[in-house]
């Protein structure tokens, strides 16, 4: 029962906490860590535990899937190296530095488990960029590149974690060729898991008319997809991620109601989801400060240099990325990082969270043999310290970060851009009033300024309404407006599903545009 409270707790806190870090300006998942720390503190609600093999199934699938909608796989096609470069390079790179500072600064800690605390610390969540990010404007360019990191380094650290503790555990050394094997190999078990999954779903969806039985269906895709592939010992992550692009790439115009009712659903669970984990993150941050540990103060500062570390790492790679990218801008315009200020910036927003916080828990107390396991304590408070610094630190600092770079938030490009896909979905839905040769004139006049008025809309340029003349012709023939608006709709709905899976194509930015022309399809019926 103290669970189910807590968990009620922290969904209520999350709603008033968004609206506070609104009017602050502040990102809230930061400030519902710091909630979950003074939690902490209540007696009852420290006693609470959640075995720390379910974290990862219960908050990461469903956070993922969302993230992943928002991209598509056009964007993945020309942002390979990116997705190579940072969500598999760096966090090796990185691994290899937290392995190697924490091997010359822990007593008795050992390679594997030094590998393995590397591997914990690696990967900056999405979530936690994605939901801090939302504070302030900042171009599209870096959180896309940021979100496209996020999706796929978990899976890398998840591989190299389990192989590291694989040979802590043990006592012997970490297989390195076995290693970069076994992430081989999940990866592609992960992805022919996703294919086959989404299809399957896919299918069963087109014999289902029902659009909440629709909708409910997808909400458990991503816990589906995500244990069918732990079953068999692929990654999850990689799955998750894969489904929700294959579902993306399938959908159709016709989906109109299902989308407008996934989009709010998506919302707000993403929204209690996220509040959730990181209430829960704070939660824990207590017991993996307080477990078994004689010199904190001495953790502590091993923790603080590692951090440091950390940050340096990411940001060296970042600039040497910028230095590589720019002498192959020509396929990816948009790429990040363009200069120093965005390194800086992405740099500050490599924030640690839930895949750290659930590794840190699943650490044994002994390995195999009954010995315990080397450097564990310290281990721990390192864990606690990289997400004070990374998460909590960086996290309220992030929109002061941003004023202080003078990141230019690059709103004139995302409106051209929205204006593009826009105007191709207002020609099409022209295209189709104008090939009615059934339409009488007195209808199609009306039904093209209407449209018209909607693409103004979304410009933001316009606010004008239909004449009153233009308005009574069309309560007259309203059931032929309807059937034809209908078709238009459909038309321009179907031009944006294309601009969105072409090259160079914002996905959620074209994603903006179909959400309008949705909404008045459903408001149709």
């Amino acid at each position: 029962m103290t669970t189910l409270l807590m968990i009620i707790g922290f969904g209520a806190a999350t709603s008033v906490v968004v609206g506070l870090g609104q009017k602050l300006r502040l990102p809230w998942p930061a400030l519902m860590v710091v909630i979950g720390i003074a939690g902490a503190f209540i007696p009852s609600f420290a006693e609470i535990t959640i075995e720390p093999e379910l974290i990862l199934p219960l908050f990461l699938p469903p956070l993922l899937f969302a993230a992943a909608q928002k991209t598509s796989w056009a964007l993945f096609s020309i942002r390979w190296r990116t997705i190579l470069g940072m969500a598999v390079a760096l966090v090796g790179v990185t691994v290899a530095a937290v392995a190697g500072t924490a091997i010359v600064l822990i007593p008795g800690i050992t390679i594997a488990a030094a590998v393995a605390l590397g591997a914990m610390l690696a990967p900056p969540d999405p979530v936690a960029v994605d939901a801090v990010a939302g504070t302030v404007s900042i171009p599209r360019r870096i959180m896309s590149t940021l979100q496209s990191e996020g999706l796929f380094n978990d899976a890398a650290s998840l591989v190299i974690f389990q192989t590291a503790m694989a040979a802590a555990m043990a006592g012997t050394e970490v297989d390195f060729g076995q290693l970069a094997l076994s992430f081989l190999l999940s990866a592609v078990v992960a992805i022919t898991i996703g294919l086959v999954v989404s299809f399957v779903v896919w299918w069963v969806m087109e014999k289902i008319d029902h659009t909440i039985a629709r909708s409910s269906l997808m909400l458990m895709l991503p816990f589906g997809v995500y244990l069918i592939a732990e079953h068999f010992h692929a990654s999850g992550v990689i799955a998750v991620v894969v489904a929700a692009l294959e579902v993306r790439r399938r959908d159709v115009e016709g989906n109109s109601a299902e989308r407008v009712t996934q989009n709010s659903t998506w919302q707000v669970l993403e929204m209690l989801i996220t509040g959730i984990a990181f209430g829960l993150i704070g939660l824990d941050l207590r017991q993996v400060v307080e477990t078994e540990h004689g010199h904190l103060l001495r953790a502590v500062g091993i923790g603080l240099v590692i951090a440091l570390v950390i940050i340096v790492v990411r940001f060296g790679w970042l600039l040497l990325g910028t230095v590589l990218e720019n002498k192959s801008r020509d396929d990816d315009p948009d790429a990040a990082p363009l200069n120093v200020r965005d390194t800086a910036l992405m740099t500050w927003g490599g924030m640690r969270g839930l895949a750290t916080i659930a590794l840190a828990l699943s650490i044994p107390a002994t390995t195999a043999t009954g010995q315990p396991f080397p450097g564990r304590s310290y281990i721990l408070v390192a864990a606690a310290v990289i997400l004070l610094v990374t998460l909590v630190g960086a996290g309220l600092t992030f929109p002061t970060v941003v004023n202080v770079l003078g990141i230019d938030d690059e709103a004139e490009k995302e409106r051209r851009d929205t204006a593009d896909i826009a105007k191709r979905a207002y020609k099409a839905a022209l295209e189709q009033i104008r090939d009615d040769e059934s339409l009488p004139d007195e209808v199609a006049e009306p039904l093209r300024a209407r449209f018209k008025v909607l693409y103004s809309q979304l410009l933001g340029t316009s606010d004008d309404q239909a004449s009153s003349e233009q308005a009574t012709t069309l309560r007259e023939n309203r059931a032929v407006m309807a059937q034809v608006q209908t078709k238009a709709l459909q038309s321009a709905r179907a031009e944006v599903l294309r601009a969105r899976r072409e090259r160079g194509t914002d996905p959620e930015i074209a994603d903006r545009v179909l959400r309008r022309f949705d909404l008045q399809s459903v408001l149709l019926k």
